[in-house]
C-alpha cells in the first residue's frame, strides 16, 4: 500500500465512523469537495498537509491522531 491510499483510507474509516458524507465533511472543514473527492479517487497523487490539517479540524482531531493508525504503520518504503 502507498501512502496516497493510506490517506484516503483512514478518511474513509473516520468519515465512516462518524456517520458523516464526503460532501458534510468537505463543508465541515471549508475544502473544497472537489479537492476531497480528488484525494480519495486518486487525482491527487501528493495531498497538502494543510489539506489534511483541515479536513482533521473538520473531524475534530489532531494531525498525531489522524496519522496514528494502523494503516500508516505497516506502509513499506517508497524510495528505493
Amino acid at each position: 500500500m502507498d501512502t496516497v491510499t493510506a490517506v484516503r483510507d483512514r478518511i474513509l474509516e473516520l468519515c465512516e465512523l462518524r456517520g458523516i458524507s464526503i460532501n458534510k465533511l468537505a463543508t465541515l472543514s471549508a475544502v473544497p469537495p472537489s479537492s476531497v473527492k480528488n484525494i480519495l479517487y486518486g487525482k491527487s497523487q501528493n495531498p497538502k498537509l494543510l489539506t489534511i490539517k483541515l479536513l482533521c479540524d473538520g473531524l475534530g482531531i489532531t494531525l498525531g491522531e489522524f496519522f496514528s493508525a494502523p494503516v500508516f504503520d505497516q506502509l513499506e518504503q517508497e524510495i528505493k
